[in-house]
């Protein structure tokens, strides 16, 4: 969504909308912080809205594939940036069970799939297209991977969609999980510093992407075929022989959040944020070091016209 999109959504939620009661502002609404530079940016903005709107707000570090249980207790009142390929089967049940309800879109423009610096295509030819890899993975060889090549996939906690594609198409990688978000900006940067081999599960947006040039892995489409018929795609037995689904990015919060706190269930209903406004931030925090605080505080008092009418229309 466009960053004038993302102002004028918020110039009609707050011409349409009626402000709600406030609810229980003497507690704090705690929100969830994943594992990710832009989860932390996602919800840090939240917080500043919140705040805005009179709320206290507490952070609490959650797994993003074990923190639906503790949404599902109350123990988080809200998680704001849930990618649909890499969500569990735990959120499923507890959106079934009603113990969860999702709260929108946040509105980022996503993409993720197996990727590789520039530069490893004059190490494997024929890429971008996939078939390619099933000839130079012994290029891709580590002591721990031999003799098949090494793709560095999502830190565990994240679940194994890198895994699960190379079984998929039959190519002959092992996936090796990486231990963070860090330790896959690492593998990123030394691979350019030395131009070497590098297989990696990656995500846009995200600032390496341009900063290390990033190309993604040409897979079959990634239909939902793919997921649940074998016979669907290259290999005809067996599953997830496909790129990623396309991604859709969204909020999710505890049953009880719109009965507790109105007003604040209205603002991160209707809070979005724009690629071109989460991708800088992510660069001055991992690029610059910079705090997430300030540098969050910073597009705050810069951009205020993008949030302040949602936090007005809920409350005003």
């Amino acid at each position: 969504m466009k960053k004038l999109n993302v102002s004028l959504l918020a110039i009609m939620v707050a011409g349409a909308a009626h402000a709600a009661d406030m609810g229980a502002v003497d507690e704090p609404i705690k929100l969830a912080i994943n594992e990710w530079t832009g989860q932390h940016v996602t919800t840090h903005v939240a917080a500043e809205m919140l705040k805005a709107a009179g709320y206290q707000v507490e952070f609490v570090t959650a797994g993003m594939l074990n923190q639906f249980q503790a949404l599902a207790d109350g123990d988080i009142d809200a998680t704001l940036e849930i990618w649909s390929s890499n969500v569990s089967d735990e959120y499923a049940k507890k959106i079934e069970e009603g113990t969860v309800v999702e709260i929108g879109d946040l509105g980022l423009d996503a993409k993720e799939g197996i990727a590789y610096p520039a530069h490893v295509a004059d190490l494997c030819p024929g890429l971008p297209a996939w078939e390619a890899l099933k000839d130079c993975a012994q290029n891709f060889a580590t002591a721990e991977t031999l003799p098949m090549g090494r793709l560095v996939d999502y830190p565990a906690d994240w679940g194994t969609p890198g895994a699960d594609r190379m079984v998929g198409l039959e190519l002959p990688f092992k996936a090796i999980p990486a231990g963070s978000e860090g330790a896959l900006i690492a593998e990123l940067r030394a691979s350019t510093d030395r131009k070497s081999p590098l297989l990696i599960t990656f995500w846009q947006p995200h600032w390496a992407m341009s900063a290390y040039d990033v190309k993604f892995v040409e897979l079959p489409p990634g239909e939902d075929a793919c997921f649940n018929d074998p016979a669907w795609g290259p290999n005809p037995n067996a599953v997830n022989d496909c790129d990623f689904s396309p991604s859709r990015i969204f909020k999710a919060g505890w049953s009880g959040l719109a009965d507790k706190w109105p007003a604040a269930y209205e603002i991160l209903s209707n809070y979005q944020l724009a690629v071109e406004d989460q991708q800088p931030m992510m660069g001055a925090i991992d690029v610059d070091g910079g705090k997430v605080e300030e540098v969050v505080a910073a597009w705050m008092a810069d951009n205020e016209d993008k949030w302040r009418p949602v936090v007005d229309a809920a409350t005003k």
